[in-house]
């Protein structure tokens, strides 16, 4: 008993000393690229992922963002204005005048040459946060004549949209540093790299306004630091290819903030960075103290793999860090986890994890 007690009394200093709420990590949700939409109507959680059911995406509901219920498959690609053939990913919900809309990623079924990676960019939509979400037009949102994924989109104070997605590395060797540095030791010919766009957004979501803009990419030199994290997938040795992608933009104190991920998602240096701007469409400078949220199994943790993350304002004005990651225990799934997430008074972004559940 007396064990018991002193127990509860760590337990609850630990909150106390932190200052934040603890989730209940991992989430036993089997998602990578989670994201969670608040409702007030229903006054419910919905989350959202890649995985869990074939060619189109499924559900979770909560009432605590702890306990959490599946509602099935929510899109399905047999549907007649089906434009995606296979890798339905990333999905995004956003609630706008009463109807739900899903932006996510898929292998478009247009595809002349062939292409191995023909990722294009839709939207669906629906009565309810639980479905069924129908494609709009039966295309994808807009074609740049090269493969995107993870769209994300933000809604500015002055009624503007903007869309943001990732370039994927697919076909797009480029010249830098570790490229030399990765040839001249024999380990790769060249290096392949996604970038992170954005672009204003019709306010229908009917189509994109004017170019998209380049607004991240990895780093040239090897003398910058942010090129030392966002190398670890060639630097490792995993895999030819150095990715910026994920990205979910938010705003605080007139601070633009993009989060994004690098490195290769199915390995164990996925992690997340962030930038600055001020202006939704750049430019943005990195932040000194990236990453903020990467494995700890360098320090004796059980967790890798951290990436691809949105922001959720739950009920009670708390701020998460939504993201999928890895354990020693799960092995090579996938799973949610939720930690608190923080701008200090020097603006800089906390992420207080990566945790488990104790």
């Amino acid at each position: 008993m007396k064990k018991s007690i002193l127990m509860l009394l760590i337990c609850s200093l630990c909150c106390i000393s932190t200052g934040f709420a603890q989730s209940n990590n991992p989430l036993e949700v089997a998602f990578g690229d989670p994201f969670i939409v608040y409702d007030e109507t229903s006054d419910r959680y919905y989350m959202y992922g890649t995985g869990g059911v074939e060619n189109g995406f499924m559900a979770y509901a909560s009432d605590d963002l702890k306990n959490w219920e599946s509602q099935g498959a929510v899109y399905t690609s047999k549907q007649d204005k089906a434009w995606g053939t296979k890798d339905f990913w990333a999905p995004e919900v956003y609630k706008r005048d009463g109807k739900f809309y899903m932006f996510y990623s898929a292998h478009w079924k247009e595809n002349p040459t062939n292409e191995l990676e023909n990722y294009r960019i839709g939207i669906a939509v629906s009565d309810s946060p639980i479905g069924p979400f129908i494609d709009m037009t039966g295309a994808p949102l807009f074609d740049p004549g090269y493969p995107i994924i993870d769209g994300n989109v933000y809604f500015g104070e002055d009624g503007k949209l903007y869309l943001y997605y990732s370039r994927c590395c697919y076909k797009h060797p480029v010249q830098s540093e570790i490229a030399d540095w990765a040839k001249k030791e024999g380990l790769y010919q060249e290096i392949e790299e996604s970038w992170i766009y954005g672009v204003e957004l019709a306010a229908d979501f009917s189509a994109v306004i004017g170019e998209p803009k380049l607004l991240l990419r990895p780093p040239v030199s090897l003398a910058d630091k942010q090129s030392e994290w966002e190398s670890r997938s060639v630097t490792s040795r995993e895999v030819n290819r150095r990715w910026t992608e994920g990205s979910y933009l938010f705003k605080k104190n007139d601070v633009y903030y993009m989060m994004y991920s690098a490195n290769h998602f199915g390995g164990e240096n996925y992690a997340v960075g962030y930038a600055t701007a001020s202006h939704p469409l750049g430019p943005f400078e990195k932040s000194a103290s990236n990453p903020i949220l990467e494995k700890n199994t360098d320090e004796g943790g059980v967790v890798s793999g951290t990436g691809h993350n949105s922001i959720l304002k739950d009920r009670d004005g708390k701020i998460w860090c939504v993201y999928h990651a890895r354990t020693k225990e799960t092995g090579n799934e996938r799973l949610v986890f939720l930690d608190a997430l923080e701008v200090l008074p020097d603006g800089k972004l906390v992420v207080h994890g990566p945790t488990v559940k104790p």
